[in-house]
């Protein structure tokens, strides 16, 4: 899986298939769709989708509900997900899903905007928890790295 960044973009996530090669470690709206579909998950459009700013979502994980903003009318099925993939927020109107999570891969996703900000500060943490995944890969990239340099005997 490569990495890199996918902005908001609007209809059908099956549509634009070769943007699944380059989902993000941090998938929002679009890319939590997409990293949903990387993962071996499907998409499926919603009757009405999800538009505006109170859309109450609870996270899974402490039990905190959420106001967020919303734009999109397609959502992951997590039903379809494989195993190790961990559902993190739910949208409390519908049940849909809102947030992944891939431990194994320190992958995760959002369905709603945290930059928006619509709580006023609700979902501020995703952002410390992405760069803590991040942290954490540059540490394992580079304890990669000093093994391999003793390993060669340098």
């Amino acid at each position: 899986m490569a990495t890199g960044r996918i902005g908001n973009g609007p209809g059908d996530p099956s549509a634009v298939p070769y943007a699944v090669e380059t989902v993000p470690v941090f998938g929002i709206c679009m890319g939590h769709q997409l990293l949903g579909q990387d993962l071996g998950g499907k998409t499926f459009k919603m009757k009405f989708g999800h538009h505006g700013g109170n859309h109450p979502v609870r996270n899974l994980r402490t039990d905190h509900v959420e106001i967020s903003a919303q734009n999109h009318n397609y959502a992951v099925v997590p039903t379809t997900l494989p195993e190790g993939v961990e559902v993190t927020h739910i949208n409390l109107n519908d049940g849909s899903c809102a947030g992944l999570a891939f431990p194994a891969q320190r992958i995760m996703s959002l369905q709603y905007h945290p930059e928006a900000s619509p709580g006023p500060h609700d979902s501020d943490y995703t952002f410390r928890e992405f760069v803590e995944l991040m942290k954490w890969n540059i540490d394992k990239k580079r304890d990669l790295q000093l093994s391999a340099v003793s390993a060669s005997g340098a």
